[in-house]
């Protein structure tokens, strides 16, 4: 066995030690008892020690060097793999394992502790546990930067977007920033002079949301074989390649949040099932990045479902299914309804407008948390005025403000750009494929949703991470990351339809 060989081995216990990881953190999230909280913590813990120990090896540095040199030996994607795996171990061996415990299990603890203080308005006492989870984040980050020369920010950014920096996308959100206010302004203006679309007041049951999502979850090619759907708090993708795991929130008097909820996991978990599954265990195997799967949730929430032929196809089996037949439940109608801009205070309600107002929000605020110039008690304050600044509105309590998402609590700090970042790629990548299909909007009257994933999983899943974010999209579009597509898509669809 040479040495490449031996750190496919050492990487793939690695990956089998995160993936059970995961799947305790699906269990978590959805079905454990509220009292193990503190035993799962304790598994989480050992389980993220393992990891990090399975990496930070002595042996490793000599493998990395013995392997380099066999480097030409190596068909390209071992040596996309040996990238990959260079770059793990370079983030694993910048932190002593004891920290990776601590920030593991105050992350665990900060989190569940949330769970109930959202819920309460207890930002007072939700406060010190993020205090905890922030001073490790910044003993990390700082750790990192001087492993990656890269600033401390940038060094979280590239847990979850590799080669991505701040500088980048500085430029993207301050063009944002300056284009949506008075195009959100021209919007809501045009809308207030259209006739309203109908409210659908009608109680939909959770088991009836759940049957329609199920169905629709099939359509866009899911395999109930290899995941599953259940309920939780807050909406994710988990689990791992081969047994992906999504979850959703029901409301029975909001039954379009929970579809279009299960649309967007949908959009993760097809990513995650059609990533190369004889690479599954390797670092190349795996998704290239959040943005990218951001943009693969969002391409099929926003790009494909929340789209006029989409509709046309699924509103018959809305009414069908649910057995619903007023006007309000016509396409035309949940269409308008689904294009509605109106500012408002939760993240994940937000229109498809100003939802990247709520971004960058988060963007400039955990730059401020983590270079130190703004402080967890400070932390509502600054929250309030950058919405007012970037939305024209003031939440009324912590739970409408800061203490709404989950992604700070067990630490995932440097994340939040990925959603943004992941809409423009969405939409880049709908323009390629609109070349690629001309006839794409009869495709989707149709429900012949085969061809899109088809050109998705040819142009994206199936390369896992063989390539750089930039040159993937690079290969599948034939351009960078131009912000133009998505400022054009949002043109065409709330300006000109």
């Amino acid at each position: 066995m040479n040495s490449y060989q031996k750190l496919e081995k050492i990487f793939a216990r690695q990956t089998g030690i995160c993936n059970a990881s995961a799947i305790l953190q699906w269990d978590n999230a959805t079905v454990m008892p509220q009292g193990s909280g503190e035993s799962r913590a304790e598994q989480l813990t050992i389980l993220a020690e393992l990891a990090h120990e399975t990496i930070t090896s002595p042996e490793l540095p000599d493998l990395f060097n013995n392997a380099q040199m066999q480097k030409g030996e190596l068909d390209q994607w071992q040596q996309a793999n040996l990238h990959e795996m260079q770059r793990i171990w370079q983030h694993a061996t910048a932190l002593p394992t004891d920290l990776v415990a601590e920030l593991t299990k105050a992350g665990h603890e900060s989190e569940l502790f949330w769970r109930s203080a959202r819920k309460e308005n207890d930002f007072k006492g939700f406060a010190p546990y993020q205090k905890r989870v922030l001073q490790l984040v910044r003993e990390s980050a700082q750790a990192k930067s001087s492993a990656l020369g890269l600033s401390p920010y940038d060094a979280l950014i590239d847990q979850y977007d590799p080669g991505t920096k701040s500088d980048f996308i500085d430029g993207i959100f301050n063009d944002l920033a300056d284009f949506l206010p008075e195009f959100t302004g021209q919007v809501i203006e045009r809308q207030k002079s259209q006739t309203p679309p109908l409210q659908i007041n009608d109680n939909v049951s959770k088991a009836a949301q759940k049957e329609l999502g199920i169905e629709f979850m099939q359509k866009l090619g899911f395999d109930f074989s290899q995941g599953r759907l259940d309920e939780s708090t807050h909406p994710f993708c988990g689990g791992v390649v081969g047994d992906v795991r999504i979850t959703t929130r029901y409301d029975e008097k909001d039954f379009l949040s929970g579809f279009f909820g299960v649309m967007h996991e949908t959009g993760h978990a097809l990513y995650e099932m059609h990533l190369p599954k004889e690479l599954r265990m390797q670092p190349v195997g795996q998704a290239r990045g959040m943005a990218f799967h951001e943009s693969q949730s969002l391409f099929t929430e926003m790009q494909l479902c929340i789209r006029k032929e989409f509709l046309q196809y699924a509103a018959p089996y809305m009414r069908k299914t649910l057995n619903k037949n007023g006007d309000e439940w016509h396409e035309d109608n949940i269409y308008k309804l689904m294009t509605q801009v109106t500012p408002s205070f939760i993240r994940v309600d937000a229109d498809e407008v100003t939802y990247p107002a709520h971004i960058i929000l988060r963007y400039r605020l955990e730059r401020q948390l983590i270079d130190g110039t703004l402080e967890v008690e400070d932390l509502p304050d600054a929250w309030n005025e950058q919405m007012r600044l970037l939305l024209g509105i003031v939440p009324d309590n912590y739970a409408n403000g800061c203490m709404q998402d989950i992604h700070w609590t067990d630490g995932s700090f440097g994340y939040f750009p990925s959603y943004t970042l992941g809409a423009m790629i969405a939409a880049q990548l709908f323009n390629s494929i609109e070349k690629a299909i001309p006839e794409i909007n009869s495709v989707i009257r149709n429900g012949e949703f085969r061809q899109i994933y088809s050109w998705l999983h040819q142009n994206v899943h199936c390369l896992g991470s063989k390539y750089s974010s930039q040159d993937l999209l690079l290969k599948a579009s034939g351009e960078n990351l131009n912000i133009n597509y998505y400022k054009n898509h949002l043109k065409t669809r709330y300006l000109a339809d």
